[in-house]
């Protein structure tokens, strides 16, 4: 059994998927979701537990059949350390779900609702175990289209529209990512992540144009996934209207994944020297991650409903990520490797804090927003730390991030784009006190006395919120972790 962890770990998902979707009760429904999502974690961990302990990847054969005629899963310290990241905020997550969904979504839809988050995860988690090109593809469409179905299940009418329009971009990402695959097929004869890597550094550099355009075709595709500035359209609405429960996992998975799929195509599969030296990713990425950091954060000010300034702070996070990994350096890979679980563990917490909020006064806006502290004091404290970890303030994970960050910046003497990040803290602390001071200091514009969200909603968002305080203090895992993936990219050896 053990042998075969790596497959598990997709499997047990996408056969739980229907079973959920034929269940007759709701609670049974939940049940076997809860089970698939908490088996995938624990599988997550033991692979990264083993991959940590021998030092050696984990390659696992579909059918016996070795590549390239058959497919292949592969699990190293990143693989690793992603997969823990996104099975790990599911299961902590669902036991969240289960009121929340059946206040927000029609009864008779919920069992389709587990089946569709089930093969999302599944997708998720394919992404990052294969090592094979086209069924990357496969996967990113999996878990896609279920996205667009679990957003669309959002209870505004904004919420199809929404889905639509992430339909539609998200669809052009993909045939992009389609396109640049069947072009490295074209050259080298093979879908292997490894075998292409291989061919791609023997081909000549004198006629590398369908090389060139399949590299184009896959970052262009790639950023719209990860909703990179200035192609995250659809991301705001998306964030906005989908149900509370999905709205936090995606804030703290897919793009995630993305930028996972990003680090896979950039280091691994074109290599350092052709995506770093040959093509001016550096510049380009360095430039848009500071319009995201900006833009992304300017814009979160000026909201009036708390989802949408979330929303935004997520490009802002996501421009943040990309600049570490604009660095090409070891602090700069390990700032955006481990920001990767930070921002997954504090956008996560906020977005459960704003569900909980939803929960009990029907919306998220500003008014709503108007003396929360005292009427939900637990939920609001939990908001408040994870806003500090945002910022990055000391005793966070959002400082350990950003720590890392300044210091890649300083030995690359960047020191346009720190005063970028500086600035783009101080513009968080702003939108994030505007809502503390909304919530601490303006009186409730109805009277009457809100209870405190039930323990269902708030032990998954408090985890999450001691998990930042943790993972603040203690970087022995996220930052050891993520250092040593650093290394694996880089090609240092140990």
């Amino acid at each position: 059994m053990s042998n075969n962890l790596p497959a598990l770990h997709i499997v047990l998902p996408l056969l739980a998927a229907p079973i959920s979707a034929l269940m007759p009760r709701i609670r049974w429904s939940w049940w076997i979701t809860l089970i698939a999502t908490w088996s995938s974690f624990i599988i997550s961990l033991l692979l990264l537990t083993e991959v940590m302990t021998t030092g050696e990847e984990i390659r696992y054969t579909m059918g016996g059949w070795a590549p390239p005629f058959g497919i292949e899963y592969r699990v190293d310290v990143l693989s690793g350390f992603v997969l823990t990241v996104v099975s790990g905020m599911a299961a902590i997550m669902l036991p969240y779900a289960r009121l929340s969904v059946e206040q927000e979504i029609s009864h008779n839809k919920i069992p389709l609702f587990y089946s569709a988050f089930l093969l999302c995860l599944a997708g998720l988690l394919g992404i990052v175990i294969t090592n094979d090109a086209f069924n990357i593809y496969v996967f990113l469409e999996i878990s896609s289209l279920a996205t667009y179905t679990l957003i669309g299940m959002g209870r505004d009418k904004k919420a199809l529209s929404s889905a639509f329009n992430y339909l539609i971009l998200g669809t052009i990402g993909a045939t992009f990512i389609l396109i640049g695959i069947g072009l490295l097929y074209m050259m080298t004869g093979t879908l292997n992540i490894d075998g292409l890597a291989q061919h791609i550094a023997n081909i000549d550099q004198a006629q590398p144009r369908p090389i060139l355009a399949a590299f184009a075709f896959i970052t262009v595709g790639v950023f719209l996934k990860i909703a990179l500035f200035p192609l995250h359209m659809w991301l705001p609405n998306a964030y906005t209207y989908s149900p509370s429960f999905i709205a936090a996992f995606l804030a703290a998975t897919a793009t995630k994944v993305g930028i996972y799929l990003l680090l896979r195509f950039f280091f691994m599969l074109f290599g350092y020297e052709f995506s770093f030296e040959t093509m001016p990713v550096a510049e380009m990425l360095m430039v848009l991650s500071a319009l995201a950091i900006i833009i992304g954060s300017l814009n979160a000010i000026f909201q009036y409903k708390v989802r949408k300034v979330l929303a935004f702070s997520s490009l802002a996070q996501i421009g943040y990520i990309i600049l570490g990994i604009s660095m090409a350096n070891l602090y700069g890979l390990t700032a955006g490797i481990v920001h990767i679980a930070n921002h997954a563990v504090t956008k996560g917490a906020l977005f459960l804090a704003m569900g909980a909020i939803t929960y009990q006064l029907g919306n998220s806006t500003l008014i709503e927003f108007r003396g929360i502290g005292k009427r939900m004091p637990w939920t609001t404290l939990a908001f408040v730390i994870a806003g500090l970890s945002l910022i990055g303030v000391p005793l966070t994970a959002g400082f350990i991030s950003k720590w890392y960050l300044v210091l890649a910046l300083m030995e690359k003497q960047a020191w346009i784009m720190l005063a970028i990040v500086i600035i783009g803290s101080l513009l968080a602390l702003i939108y994030v006190w505007r809502l503390v001071e909304i919530a601490y200091f303006y009186e409730p514009v109805e009277e009457g006395s809100h209870k405190e969200a039930p323990l269902s909603l708030l032990i998954p968002l408090w985890v999450l919120v001691l998990i930042t305080i943790f993972f603040g203090i203690n970087t022995d895992y996220t930052v050891g972790f993520a250092e040593q993936a650093a290394k694996v990219l880089l090609g240092i050896v140990t």
